[in-house]
């Protein structure tokens, strides 16, 4: 009696693990869909466009009127290693900080897996502008209509920032601008990837949402620094190369829902 109870518990247990197993990799075929939130601050606050007084490290306090850039080619990584790209044609995003509905790239068609890393370009790469007017889709006019085209043979601005700057030597408010995108020889595009904290869980039912914060002071106040006071139009030349490089810093996670 002994022997058969143990078989039948043994048996039991086999059952509800081959469930687990069988149920787990339903869950996992298929495709869902994923969100990417860019939730700008400016440092350790969140960034409140228009009013908040944003000071830097050399002293100088920016009100900040617009932040937008151009977030382009995803890359998303499994716990396996393997990677799925987003579409290229569908890969283009305009993130704006005075628009709540632009401010989330919203991904289709992912397939359903356990993701552990995010990969994007910050700009439209060189690649797909060499493409020319007509190869750039409907991404051109929705670039175009949000302020992010100094001129087609100029290029996309991949960033913009500006506001007003208060500072030691400058006592009266004085409009800012840094714009950043081709400029000479140097296309100044950029890569960024960031780990997730918890897995993004992407299922025919579970829809993630990879929470990313911007610090948006590095642009002009990470490994690179600025003073607007002795320039406070910057959208050329060397400094953009070194704008560039600070905003890889930029981004950080803080969170994955997965809900």
């Amino acid at each position: 009696m002994k022997n058969i109870l143990n078989k039948a518990i043994a048996i039991i247990a086999i059952s509800i693990a081959f469930a687990s197993c069988s149920s787990d990799e339903i869950a996992i075929t298929g495709t869902g869909n994923l969100g990417v939130e860019f939730d700008n601050a400016f440092g350790a606050n969140d960034l409140i466009l228009g009013t908040q007084a944003n000071t830097t490290s050399n002293s100088e306090m920016l009100k900040i009127s617009t932040v937008k850039y151009i977030i382009s080619n995803i890359v998303l990584t499994k716990e396996d290693g393997t990677t799925f790209t987003y579409p290229k044609s569908q890969s283009y995003f305009i993130i704006d900080e005075s628009d709540s509905n632009k401010r989330v790239a919203e991904l289709e068609g992912i397939p359903a897996g356990n993701y552990t890393k995010i990969k994007f370009g910050l700009g439209v790469d060189k690649a797909q502008w060499e493409l020319g007017a007509i190869g750039q889709g409907d991404f051109l006019a929705q670039a175009q209509a949000a302020g992010m085209m100094w001129s087609w043979s100029a290029g996309y601005k991949f960033v913009a920032f500006e506001g007003t700057f208060t500072s030691p030597t400058v006592t009266t408010a004085k409009d800012f601008k840094v714009h950043t995108g081709q400029t000479g020889t140097d296309y100044n595009y950029t890569e960024v990837t960031l780990d997730l904290p918890t897995n993004a869980m992407v299922r025919t039912t579970i829809t993630p949402e990879i929470h990313v914060v911007s610090d948006v002071s590095k642009i002009i106040d990470g490994t690179n620094k600025f003073k607007l006071s002795d320039n406070a139009t910057i959208m050329g030349g060397s400094s953009l190369a070194l704008i560039t490089a600070n905003l890889s810093n930029m981004f950080t996670v803080a969170h994955v829902h997965n809900d």
